[in-house]
């Protein structure tokens, strides 16, 4: 566990705390002691307070390296519900940044999957906050999250209840220049895609059944792609005036290309992109990467701790899903440092069946001894000599 909190910088993070005055009243366990508390619970799989206490209590040697102490299961429950999130969010999006400095490093241009998923919460002690918001479909938290496709690494991310539109949280997403984004007709808002193609980024999403276009020109289909690609056209929105005073800010061309579905015949995806350069298949296989975020939620669903709660606030919620994304931004760099060649869940494994062990420190020592044991048998003359 210290080697992957080494993906963290203690001092980053201290100041973040100072900022925040998150330690005041905090009576021995700070923030610090509360992350590392928390990261141990997303990667033990820890399922209740009981068990995080006497699962982290049972490593108390190891507690010194981490710069921790042991934990009263009560006290984690009073930190959770009432220390301020945001010293985790800004944490997480620190994470964030830093994994994306070196993906900037090694790609040209960015691919951007970006999507929500939501957080059922149901029962005593979750009725009080989410029972308001609640859908039809859900009760509970959405996570917003926007990932990098090629190594599906968070890269931004919003909460918000389950009511609450995905465009509403979308246009909070700082855009960046040169990259493309991949998300579905939930974000149909041409005034966003206004802001997208205005900051120079590419999007590939769909057309919504009812969008009014004019068709500006038939583009040429490859002949080995017709199978696939059934039509690739210019378009534009032809409803300048949705109603109501408003005004259609999206004015340029757009591409409208249909793709055949095997699943389905008779009804092909239509996609919508402002790339006018791109072939048809390549904006096809762009937009089929898009499950690589279905994906992603599934995962952290599956193998860390967002479903079962060590508490029923909203805050102590917040927390421990801040702390998953913490946790899974720690794993992702150490793989990637590392160059492990296994998944990452089969890194996620072996980092749970050694958590507390050091291989680099028992390597030192090991070295340490044998040197020792070789300058002793030097110095020490033969019996017979």
């Amino acid at each position: 566990m210290q080697e992957l909190m080494k993906g963290l910088s203690r001092g980053g993070f201290d100041r973040l705390v100072a900022q925040h005055q998150a330690d005041k009243h905090s009576k021995g366990f700070g923030c610090w002691n509360q992350l590392v508390v928390m990261v141990y619970t997303q990667l033990a799989g820890a399922g209740s307070l009981r068990q995080v206490e006497a699962g982290f209590n049972s490593q108390h040697t190891h507690h010194y390296h981490l710069g921790t102490r042991p934990v009263r299961r009560s006290t984690l429950a009073e930190a959770n519900a009432k220390r301020n999130p945001e010293v985790f969010e800004q944490t997480a999006r620190a994470l964030m940044g830093q994994a994306t400095r070196k993906l900037r490093q090694q790609a040209a241009e960015l691919l951007y999957l970006l999507d929500s998923t939501s957080i059922t919460l149901k029962g005593r002690g979750f009725e009080g906050w989410t029972a308001a918001s609640r859908t039809r479909n859900t009760q509970g938290i959405k996570l917003h999250l926007l990932i990098e496709r090629g190594e599906a690494l968070p890269c931004w991310h919003s909460f918000s209840a389950a009511n609450v539109n995905d465009i509403t949280r979308a246009r909070e997403l700082p855009i960046e220049a040169g990259a493309r984004y991949v998300f579905d007709k939930g974000y149909c808002d041409y005034a966003w895609w206004a802001q997208l193609n205005a900051c120079g980024a590419h999007f590939v999403t769909r057309f919504k059944g009812n969008a009014a276009l004019q068709i500006e020109a038939a583009r040429p289909i490859p002949a080995e792609a017709a199978e696939v690609v059934l039509s690739d056209e210019t378009v534009c929105l032809a409803n300048k005036h949705p109603g109501g005073g408003r005004r259609n800010p999206y004015t340029q061309p757009l591409r409208r290309i249909c793709i055949a579905r095997q699943d389905k015949p008779t009804k092909p995806l239509v996609l919508a992109t402002n790339d006018l350069a791109s072939d048809a298949q390549t904006i096809a296989a762009q937009y089929k990467a898009r499950w690589q975020i279905e994906l992603f939620f599934k995962w952290i669903k599956q193998h860390l701790r967002i479903r079962q709660f060590l508490g029923r606030s909203e805050n102590a919620v917040r927390i421990q899903i801040l702390t998953a994304l913490i946790a899974y931004l720690l794993l992702a760099l150490h793989h990637k440092a590392g160059g492990f060649t296994q998944s990452l869940w089969q890194l996620l494994g072996e980092v749970r069946a050694t958590l507390f062990q050091r291989p680099a420190l028992e390597a030192e020592l090991y070295r340490r001894r044998r040197e020792r044991q070789q300058a002793f048998a030097h110095c020490q003359p033969g019996l017979f000599a």
